[in-house]
């Protein structure tokens, strides 16, 4: 049987056990790779290091961190390490493959809630580490500052107001509905509440770090988007925003970055010199304009609206079309309820129960789900 595989497959099945090195197993069978350690650097040394490294005003690490319910602290993780990873294991960060950022149901090489999440994160541990604050805890608050949002982008929330009192908010909904079940760290679920600039700033540095890579990342990178789908060109940016930091993504993340760390280091004050800030905004403002409000995506929004509404309402009315987790008899909101389960659905699942269940015909959908893919 051996002889027929393709000699790869063969050579990959004999690492199975890996190669022995004494009482030691190594990767590989010509590593040579050794370090002299004299004890694991474990969460008590990680925090004893945030203290002699981070500056003044970051927030430190502390044993299990200030959770909703009480945890023994990690022998090799901070808190925030911690909560870094219960949110890229969780199902509501891998869900954010299969939800807009700008455009509904995207292609291979256009962003979505995922890679958007990705992308903040970076700009959020640069931002982190020029300035010398917690990496750790800026990095789990960018990768989950999205988790509330719904299928279809921000027209879920505008759905979903009709159904929440005092309307739907990603912020707040991430942080203490869809993350609750991962016991995250006060922190870190307040960066994430909070990470959108109509909200109260954040109680943290590394929060308000977040709030400025969230719109640096997706200024710049919707804009990309835009121009590579053909929607705008470089031609068509305003000339004050090309002559302060540039038109492409590389050149305007590099100053944005460089910008807000400069201007904390000469200020104190966690924020962007106004010359480049007037930049970002020119930006911001331009890509509402042309992205955002054009004739083609207040039509997807429309879809994805009526869409959404559509599902909470049958599901309010059937509770036993969701899974079992969602019609708990004890449950005494099923409205909230079916705003949790169809939030959580991805793009394609959304609009696959509006052909099932409320009898849409592909026609309908917005392009890129039915026949005007």
């Amino acid at each position: 049987m051996t002889d027929a595989l393709n000699p790869r497959t063969v050579a990959w099945a004999r690492t199975m056990a890996g190669h022995a090195d004494g009482d030691v197993v190594r990767a590989h069978a010509d590593s040579h790779a050794r370090l002299s350690l004299p004890a694991p650097i474990g969460r008590e040394a990680r925090e004893e290091r945030e203290r002699l490294v981070l500056r003044p005003g970051a927030t430190f690490s502390d044993g299990a961190g200030t959770r909703a319910v009480a945890e023994e602290p990690d022998v090799e993780r901070t808190c925030f390490e911690r909560d870094r990873d219960r949110i890229v294991h969780s199902t509501a960060f891998r869900r954010l493959a299969g939800k807009t950022q700008v455009v509904v149901y995207p292609t291979d090489h256009q962003r979505t809630r995922l890679t958007h999440a990705i992308e903040v994160a970076q700009v959020a541990t640069s931002l982190a580490r020029g300035i010398g604050v917690n990496v750790a805890l800026a990095d789990a608050m960018a990768l989950g500052h999205d988790c509330g949002h719904g299928p279809g982008g921000h027209a879920s929330e505008d759905a979903f107001d009709a159904f929440i009192p005092g309307g739907y908010d990603h912020g707040p909904w991430g942080a203490d509905v869809v993350l609750t079940p991962l016991n995250l760290c006060v922190e870190t679920l307040d960066g994430i509440r909070n990470h959108s600039w109509s909200r109260p700033a954040p109680r943290t540095i590394e929060g308000e770090l977040v709030s400025w890579a969230d719109r640096i990342a997706y200024c710049a990178h919707d804009l990309e988007d835009a121009i590579h789908a053909g929607i705008v060109s470089v031609d068509d940016l305003p000339r004050e925003v090309v002559a302060t930091v540039g038109s492409t993504r590389r050149e305007q993340l590099a100053v944005f970055i460089r910008s807000i760390i400069t201007t904390v280091a000469d200020t104190g004050i966690v924020g962007m010199d106004a010359e480049v800030a007037a930049a970002l905004a020119s930006l911001r403002s331009f890509n509402y304009e042309r992205i955002y409000t054009r004739p083609e995506s207040v039509a997807q929004s429309n879809a994805v609206i009526e869409v959404l509404r559509g599902l909470v309402e049958y599901y309010c009315e059937h509770p036993d079309a969701m899974p079992a987790d969602y019609h708990d008899p004890a449950e005494a909101d099923r409205v909230t309820t079916a705003v949790t389960y169809v939030g959580g659905m991805t793009d394609r699942y959304a609009f696959a129960m509006a052909e099932q269940l409320l009898g849409w015909d592909q026609d309908r959908l917005p392009q890129g789900i039915g026949r005007g893919a």
